[in-house]
């Protein structure tokens, strides 16, 4: 259900969240970059979503909306799945709010989903329109069984893991070799040279557009743009970041105005902003350690 976008007001303050985050483990590492139990009992709360891959989240509490980039917004289910965004977008949640899920891997997005990334991105889908039934249908009876005080977010881990590995499809072995290329070329610097990622895959230059795309939601120039966003916004966030260090990441952009566009874009805030106090989920997020896909 969409409507016409009201805007956003202040942020909730950090001082009302409790987060915790849980570490993939085993033969979902592949599929998962974290865990997570997010909770406010506010009546409303307001905070911003970074561009990120994906994410098959539970709602056992709690309603609300995501802003698009058109203008309007999606609303959220009890099992969504959150496609990839090309940008930070606002949510909006009557509370209390209670979120248990995972952020996936670009090899997690498309194994679960096997959709196309670019097609569906920046939405928040009804998971149970486009993943297998027994995941909506499970995660029905996991949100049911939080509210009822029967099972732990941990315990919803599990079994959330569980149905990812149950139902991930991987994508044929050039398609799996493309996606590990790309994440070595991403790591290799904060803006990687295009031409040596199209040096690396084994497909033409216009298939590992087409590819790259499919799996990652942008094109190449702007998955790098992405990235150098959510890198130069993790280093940003540490309480302590040595001059030359920061430095380093503004001699990758044009200039000072032009990273400040950038960061904003990608994770809805300007570097001032991002050491405060007042968004620990947001930090969380964009922290390295939650970026694995660059390996």
């Amino acid at each position: 259900m969409k409507r016409e976008n009201p805007g956003i007001g202040e942020l909730t303050p950090p001082s009302r969240f409790e987060i915790d985050y849980l570490a993939p483990e085993g033969d979902v590492a592949q599929f998962v970059t974290t865990f997570y139990h997010f909770r406010c009992d506010d009546s409303l709360i307001r905070d911003i979503q970074p561009a990120a891959i994906g994410h098959l989240s539970l709602f056992p509490r709690g309603k609300g909306r995501m802003s698009l980039p058109d203008g309007e917004y999606d609303w959220s289910h009890e099992v969504n799945l959150l496609t990839p965004l090309a940008c930070a977008l606002h949510i909006e949640v009557e509370g209390p709010f209670h979120a248990i899920g995972a952020a996936l891997t670009p090899l997690g997005w498309a194994a679960l989903t096997g959709l196309h990334a670019q097609e569906h991105a920046n939405r928040l889908y009804n998971a149970a329109d486009w993943l297998p039934p027994q995941i909506a249908e499970r995660g029905k009876e996991l949100c049911r069984g939080y509210r009822d005080g029967e099972l732990t977010a941990e315990e919803m881990v599990e079994d959330i893991a569980a149905l990812i590995l149950a139902h991930a499809k991987l994508p044929r072995s050039p398609h799996l070799e493309l996606i590990a290329e790309v994440g070595r070329w991403l790591s290799q610097s904060l803006l990687p040279d295009i031409e040596d990622l199209y040096a690396a895959s084994s497909f033409s230059r216009r298939q590992t557009q087409r590819l790259v795309q499919q799996y990652y939601g942008v094109s190449p120039v702007a998955l790098r743009r992405k990235y150098r966003a959510l890198r130069a916004a993790a280093a940003f966030s540490k309480p302590q970041l040595a001059p030359e260090e920061a430095a380093m990441i503004e001699d990758t952009f044009y200039d000072q105005p032009h990273m400040i566009h950038e960061i904003r874009e990608f994770v809805g805030r300007t570097p001032a902003r991002l050491a405060d106090s007042d968004a620990p989920y947001l930090r969380e997020l964009i922290d390295a350690k939650n970026l694995r896909e660059l390996g």
